[in-house]
């Protein structure tokens, strides 16, 4: 298989496109259901998420007619597109090596920012003024919660790497966890392991970090003035982000396969790696969105910055010192 053929193959099959919408929408419904049931209510079916998504489909776009229409129309596209590539990249340990020469935690810095800025668009190129109130709340949460993820990136390659200097490929991480063990277990590791699992729901706007989107203040925020196709794009965005991140945890901290040999390993290894994210994902996002309201903006800038960042910062120091 030629590099393009096999770039195309990741990106529209697996481990992208359809895998990975697939495994995001049913990841979603594993969410509402499980937070029902910690609420005491039944809850909606592990399909929903899909019927939703059939639903908006059918239904017909609105574009105010003081919209920037072009932008309006890019700001999803632009969100999904990036999701697509960025989960065609993500190795899985047992199963998937990747795409040849693209798994660098650099790449993956730039490309993890796309959904927000899709959203970004999205409330400025709306003309509405709670898109605006959406806007300036993604871009200050935005900043909060890639400091975590930069330093914990950087603790990552620091601690692999060793006294040959940072190791910045995410294929070559997973082969270090596969010699020595998971980064998971490491001490030294550890704070830049709990600011990772923090990460996740302050990006995905979760838990006490539904800010940019919060109904009873900004009325859905950039998404206020989405409707139809459109707003399914970002439905299917964020199922796919979803998975993204969820798979950018297990990479970082427990890649490693359950099996190593045998015909059937592939299939298994591929069950194991989607029974990691769920474990993620009810640790993450789940359980944190169960119990917690919600910040105020001040308060959730705050908390990456004083508690998640140094967290990271810590396991970064140790990694340095201990090469």
């Amino acid at each position: 298989m030629t590099d393009v053929t096999e770039a195309v193959f990741a990106i529209l099959l697996f481990p992208g496109g359809l895998f990975v919408l697939t495994l995001g929408l049913l990841l979603k419904g594993v969410d509402r259901k499980v937070v029902a049931r910690l609420q005491r209510r039944v809850g909606p079916p592990l399909y929903q998420p899909a019927l939703d998504i059939i639903k908006l489909l059918t239904k017909e776009t609105l574009i105010p007619d003081t919209a920037n229409e072009l932008a309006f129309r890019l700001a999803p596209v632009l969100g999904l597109t990036g999701m697509l590539v960025t989960a065609a990249l993500m190795p899985i340990g047992g199963v998937w090596n990747g795409v040849s020469g693209l798994g660098d935690l650099l790449v993956l810095l730039y490309l993890l920012p796309i959904p927000a800025m899709g959203l970004m668009l999205a409330g400025g190129s709306s003309s509405s003024p709670y898109g605006s109130l959406g806007f300036s709340r993604e871009m200050c949460m935005m900043f909060a919660y890639e400091m975590p993820l930069i330093a914990s990136f950087l603790a990552v390659a620091v601690r692999v790497g060793g006294a040959s200097g940072s190791l910045l490929s995410l294929p070559a991480i997973m082969d270090y966890q596969f010699q020595h063990g998971p980064l998971l277990f490491d001490p030294v590791m550890l704070p830049a392991a709990l600011a990772l699992i923090l990460f996740i729901p302050g990006t995905m706007g979760h838990g006490l970090f539904d800010i940019p989107e919060a109904e009873p203040e900004v009325i859905e925020g950039p998404l206020l003035e989405y409707s139809g196709p459109l707003l399914a794009v970002f439905h299917l965005m964020s199922a796919v982000k979803l998975v993204v991140v969820l798979e950018l945890g297990v990479a970082l901290l427990f890649p490693n396969p359950l099996v190593t040999t045998g015909g059937g390993g592939v299939l298994v290894n591929l069950l194991w790696h989607i029974m990691k994210c769920l474990v993620l994902l009810m640790v993450s996002v789940t359980c944190f969105r169960a119990a917690t309201g919600r910040l105020r903006l001040d308060q959730g800038f705050s908390f990456f910055v004083k508690y998640t960042s140094p967290l990271a910062l810590v396991s970064l120091g140790l990694a340095f010192l201990l090469r």
